[in-house]
């Protein structure tokens, strides 16, 4: 295992355009770390070439390619000297990081690797499908890490980044429902609602310290910032109020939802 990295140490960056990447990217800016971040060539999204852009312009550099590509991954580790990798890839992209970890070990100078977790522990966790895939797939990644000897930090936020968990769409992407808001169990669940933008993760956290190297470590939200503890129940009478309506509000059983 390697030694903890320096605050200099340069990082490189898989799915920076992402919404959990973008943060961690500026967040390693911000700590004045020189900070890569791998964009494909050619990307279909205008919103995350803007993103690229706008990270760009905050002091990333960017390197165009593709995780999945191990020679071009090798060159950019050597030519750059690249001592952290942290991968933000999405759920289509998780099994490309097994080349990525091919790569780091054939070059041997990473000092701490990052794969793409950032959800439940998935060791520890027992999801259904469609979860259950993804949480397959991040153990195989996680396997191929440990069987290669690299050095790692797991981190681990349980349910984060805004996404539910019922269809895997992102809130951004969907209006709040006004004919039915499906409440998971009875909906008096607490949960805590953050309110500050981005993820409550510091690369310099996870990489300054000897002890998170080879652990899966779960990141909490500290008292310092802002939030809301909510329940089902309490965010439908919110959603309801702000369209002048009462949303109905059918509750789902554990049985229920796992046959559905």
């Amino acid at each position: 295992m390697a030694a903890p990295t320096s605050g200099s140490g340069r990082v490189l960056i898989v799915g920076a355009t992402g919404f959990i990447g973008r943060f961690i990217t500026e967040a390693s800016i911000a700590e004045g770390r020189p900070t890569y971040i791998l964009v494909r060539p050619r990307s279909s999204s205008s919103s995350k070439a803007n993103t690229a852009e706008t990270l760009e312009k905050k002091g990333a550099i960017v390197i165009h390619g593709l995780m999945n590509d191990r020679s071009l991954m090798e060159a950019i580790l050597k030519e750059h000297e690249i001592e952290i990798v942290i991968s933000a890839a999405g759920g289509a992209d998780i099994l490309d990081q097994l080349t990525l970890v091919e790569a780091i070990k054939s070059v041997g100078t990473v000092k701490r690797f990052l794969p793409s977790e950032f959800g439940h522990d998935v060791d520890r966790a027992e999801p259904v499908e469609p979860g259950l895939t993804m949480y397959k797939e991040k153990r195989k990644v996680r396997r191929l890490i440990e069987e290669h000897d690299l050095p790692y930090t797991y981190i681990c936020c349980n349910s984060i980044a805004s996404w539910p968990y019922y269809d895997n769409r992102h809130p951004a992407e969907v209006l709040p429902p006004l004919d039915q808001f499906q409440i998971y169990g009875d909906g008096n669940v607490k949960g805590m609602r953050q309110t500050k933008a981005g993820p409550p993760f510091s690369p310099n956290t996870a990489l300054g310290t000897v002890l998170l190297l080879g652990r899966a470590t779960t990141v909490r939200l500290p008292v310092s910032i802002p939030g809301i503890c909510l329940n089902d129940s309490t965010v439908r009478r919110g959603r309801g109020s702000s369209h002048g309506a009462t949303v109905p509000h059918p509750t789902m059983s554990k049985i229920t939802y796992i046959f559905s």
